[in-house]
């Protein structure tokens, strides 16, 4: 049984039961959820170690680490240091987005690292077993390859089964054309062989592959705008459509499914777009990549994006992809994962917090109170990346004659500390009620 099976059988199973516990829940509100597709549970059992995590809106919102070598730089070494990287930073799902040369091995090691869940885009690996032209990939072995990373042990695939042939012209009007990686590869076979969407065509086959494994269906956004200029237009639009058809196709199989959005958004275009998916994919959980919000900002692109992902979060997304400081610059260096894991622990934070979600604001409250007693370890421990807040405190008070002295910071100083002050009105204050 897949988690959705189960869910669907009244079966409440132990997945769904750590899921309940980490987020503050009865098992039954989950079991609830996933029953109707709301929320899913990638969890493939072929992952050995692997722990449950929870996606849907009744959730805290999670976010995604993409890793991987590219053809000209990294390694399963390298791969395997930005992955530890990442999982201190607080990443709950990591994505292997390797090509080139082993594949196989390099995934086989995130696998066996990874107690978080992990997911591929299979066409990745395909066109990287192959020689020669992209368009020469055969279909049959597309489904080979995604038969293979399920029995691996992946626990969900990006799957590009909703770029249509007739909506490619569309997206050859705009100024950036087709950015998705997976979407390009799909939009030139399509035209050079002017067939439809093979994962399309063949999309009950694929889902009797993953539903043998529950592998949870990531439906990827070919069309995901690369630009401002490009966002929300006519393609983007048709292949959310088609994604919405393909969402209830999983369901009634039994495949757990989330839907993948954009991409390069104006700000005060992300609130209805979230909505759209919403209602275009019957509340199927959503996994955005920022947005990103301007483009004009290369090498600040995790601040871009952040701003973006907060609004993402608190108007309908659940799970956000991260960002780097390298997008659009080169692969991610360590330092550049971890940037971009604790920007996007800020941004689903505070979309959490901005929707209300119960429990999102009492770690910022017991941060609060810690600051207004200036009780510094306790707000190293509760900030998102405390060995950076206490290197940064430490920096300052090495090289002045205030080391010693933790009841104010070198911002103010002690004579012009405002909480010292307003420690001082509040007893001025509490000696005028008792006169």
């Amino acid at each position: 049984m897949t988690q959705l099976q189960a869910a669907r059988a009244g079966i409440i199973t132990e997945q769904m039961e750590i899921v309940a516990k980490d987020e503050g829940l009865g098992a039954e509100e989950v079991r609830a959820a996933v029953a109707t597709g709301e929320a899913v549970i990638p969890f493939n059992p072929a992952h050995k170690g692997c722990q449950a995590v929870g996606v849907g809106r009744m959730f805290t919102t999670k976010i995604n680490a993409n890793l991987g070598r590219s053809v000209t730089h990294s390694g399963k070494g390298d791969e395997l240091v930005k992955l530890e990287i990442a999982l201190k930073a607080g990443a709950d799902f990591v994505m292997d987005l390797s090509v080139g040369q082993d594949i196989a091995a390099i995934r086989q090691g995130m696998l066996d690292a990874s107690p978080k869940p992990l997911g591929t885009v299979p066409v990745y690996e395909t066109i990287s077993r192959l020689e020669g032209d992209i368009p020469e990939m055969a279909p049959v072995f597309l489904l080979d390859v995604i038969r293979a990373q399920a029995e691996q042990g992946v626990d969900f695939m990006t799957l590009h089964a909703g770029l249509m042939l007739r909506n490619i012209p569309v997206a050859m009007k705009r100024k950036m054309g087709i950015v998705s990686r997976g979407g390009a590869i799909m939009a030139e076979w399509m035209m050079s062989h002017n067939m439809e969407n093979p994962l399309y065509v063949h999309w009950d086959e694929v889902m009797d592959i993953l539903v043998k494994h529950d592998v949870t269906v990531s439906l990827g956004d070919g069309m995901r705008p690369g630009c401002l200029a490009d966002a929300s237009d006519e393609a983007q639009f048709a292949e959310l459509d088609t994604l919405g058809e393909l969402v209830e196709r999983c369901r009634a199989k039994g495949v757990q499914v989330m839907v993948e959005g954009p991409g390069h958004v104006p700000f005060d275009q992300i609130k209805m777009n979230m909505e759209r998916e919403q209602e275009v994919c019957r509340k199927a959980p959503f996994y955005v990549l920022g947005p990103v919000t301007t483009d004009i900002a290369p090498g600040y692109d995790h601040i871009v994006s952040a701003i973006g992902a907060t609004a993402a979060a608190t108007y309908g997304a659940s799970l956000l992809c991260y960002v780097t400081p390298a997008e659009h610059l080169g692969l991610p260096d360590g330092d550049e994962v971890h940037q971009g894991c604790i920007a996007y622990k800020i941004a689903a934070h505070a979309g959490d917090v901005a929707r209300g979600l119960k429990g999102a604001r009492d770690r910022d409250d017991a941060m609060s109170d810690a600051r207004a007693s200036f009780d510094w370890e306790k707000q190293f421990a509760l900030s998102l990346d405390p060995v950076r807040a206490k290197e940064r405190w430490l920096r300052t008070r090495a090289f002045t004659d205030e080391a010693h002295s933790d009841d104010h910071c070198s911002m103010c100083g002690k004579q012009f500390c405002a909480v010292r002050t307003s420690r001082r009105i509040k007893k001025l204050a509490d000696g005028i009620k008792q006169a």
